[in-house]
């Protein structure tokens, strides 16, 4: 199999291609067109925009049946300060229920991954690294507040002060026991926001570090925490039904 990872294709032109069972991750599909194309057994996963398939656009299709599967859903896109609080609410609600169902599971299994994706211990890890990255040092302004035990995504570049253990392997509760943490800075930091604080900016501060040391909208810091939570507990859910299942 030919690794493309990292490589710059903008522009190449398709033609009587197999690319069955290939992997695409993290790659930018805009203004892409596909004619003459067999799709059978295909799974997409992605922010649907715009996207025609067979004269359908497939976009207000897509978003209706995701709201129809998760009610909640709807509060996930929060403007005010209230609605990012309803936000939390639902989220707050709703881990609880995907951690004991991890816990009917052989320990061992939550460091599996599935078809490639982050095993459910780091996913949790990584929503330690999102916290500690966007609201404790974005928004609180801690230069280094990184647990040893947070997990970067996968295509960061290295940064001397951000931890980044990959081969880990903490137990559940061992990060529960972070989350926790995080997740109490969290409700703080949304218990006391105000829509003027929303409308605002951060300060910058010192490098090194992520995010990189500029000002960022309030807003964007607090939906960040709010769409990683959401997200990441529905790809944890998936994953957990196929361990299951096992």
């Amino acid at each position: 199999m030919v690794d493309y990872k990292n490589k710059d294709l903008r522009g190449s032109d398709f033609d009587i291609v197999d690319l069955a069972d290939s992997r695409f991750h993290n790659v930018n599909l805009s203004g892409v067109v596909i004619r003459g194309a067999w799709m059978k057994d295909v799974d997409i996963d992605g922010a649907i925009e715009n996207v025609t398939i067979n004269g359908v656009d497939i976009g207000p299709l897509i978003e209706a049946e995701l709201n129809r599967r998760y009610p909640d859903r709807h509060k996930m896109q929060p403007s005010t300060a209230e609605e990012f609080r309803e936000a939390w609410a639902v989220l707050e609600r709703l881990w609880p229920e995907t951690v004991d169902r991890a816990r009917r599971l052989p320990p061992e299994m939550l460091h599996e991954r599935v078809n490639g994706d982050w095993s459910f211990i780091e996913t949790l890890r990584h929503l330690v690294f999102a916290t500690d990255a966007w609201v404790k040092r974005a928004l609180l302004g801690d230069p280094a507040p990184y647990s040893p035990l947070g997990l970067p995504h996968s295509e960061m570049e290295a940064d001397p002060i951000v931890p980044n253990d990959p081969d880990a392997r903490p137990s559940l509760d061992e990060v529960l026991e972070v989350r926790a943490d995080r997740m109490a800075t969290v409700r703080k930091v949304i218990a006391d926001l105000t829509d003027e604080q929303l409308a605002g900016m951060t300060e910058a501060v010192a490098p090194p570090g992520y995010p990189p040391s500029k000002s960022y909208p309030v807003k964007r810091c607090v939906f960040a925490i709010i769409n990683e939570e959401w997200l990441h507990r529905l790809y944890a859910e998936r994953d957990l039904a196929v361990l299951a299942s096992r």
